[in-house]
């Protein structure tokens, strides 16, 4: 795994996320993509066990920090930390190779982490306001539509499936 190439990724995500992103809107201005969870499903189904966990709770520490609505830390990083592991595992039963697939593991995670996110934030006493069509429906469908069209690009600059080593011949 390239380490310093995920942090960059991360880092401009999070910001795409909360400041470009909030022009990409369809049908109103609270549904747009959530690019921290396409990249959950990315690296669960692309990496390897124990780097596919930390990149899950990194993603959702960033996803944490960039969202808005919740006001503290912690349900974000657990469910994405959670879910992404467990889709990881999934990955090693069920291959999910092809477009619709991936739409529709981003659309299953996006759901799964809203209302786990969702869950945990009611540990708290004050409880956040929370739409169910927007994050548990909508949004996952957005981004399920958008996020493998993205796969490529992300793939490109982690060099997920570059060049691999030639063998000399002597």
């Amino acid at each position: 795994m390239r380490w310093l190439r995920f942090a960059v990724l991360v880092v401009v995500a999070a910001i795409l996320q909360t400041t470009f992103v909030d022009m990409i809107w369809v049908l109103d201005a609270s549904i747009k993509p959530d690019l921290l969870l396409i990249l959950l499903v990315f690296f669960a189904v692309r990496c390897d066990p124990t780097d596919a966990v930390i990149t899950s709770f990194v993603l959702g520490f960033a996803a944490d920090l960039a969202s808005p609505t919740t006001g503290f830390m912690g349900p974000r990083i657990l469910s994405f930390g959670v879910f992404g592991t467990l889709l990881n595992n999934l990955h090693n039963v069920i291959a999910i190779q092809r477009l619709p697939y991936q739409g529709a593991a981003i659309f299953v995670m996006g759901i799964v982490t809203a209302v786990a996110s969702h869950l945990l934030s009611y540990l708290r006493a004050e409880p956040m306001a929370f739409s169910i069509a927007r994050q548990c429906f909508l949004q996952p469908a957005l981004s399920g539509v958008i996020g493998p069209f993205l796969f490529l690009p992300v793939n490109w600059w982690m060099h997920m499936n570059g060049a691999r080593r030639r063998r000399r011949k002597h």
